[in-house]
């Protein structure tokens, strides 16, 4: 299970400059209303229909992460994961 390392601001400031910064050309015109999990020390990310499916398959592939998940084309953070919320 993974441990928040980062307090839940950091993950929040650092996913939200990911996402307007890298993230944002790329997945809105395409993926306008769906969920991308952004894990803020990688700039992995992984995008589903919703939030628990993003942060679920990046959670498979970085069981670490240290997650921020937004929804792609709103301008409000959805919100930050340290740890897994569900096994």
């Amino acid at each position: 299970m993974s441990v928040r390392r980062l307090a839940r601001d950091e993950i929040g400031d650092r996913g939200a400059a990911i996402y307007s910064s890298k993230l944002r050309p790329l997945l809105e015109p395409q993926c306008h209303g769906q969920f991308v999990a952004i894990d803020v020390e990688t700039e992995d990310y992984e995008v589903g229909i919703d939030p628990d499916v993003a942060s679920d398959r990046l959670w498979e592939r970085r069981p670490d992460a240290q997650i921020l998940v937004e929804r792609i084309g709103y301008p409000a953070v959805f919100h930050a994961l340290g740890m897994r919320s569900r096994p």
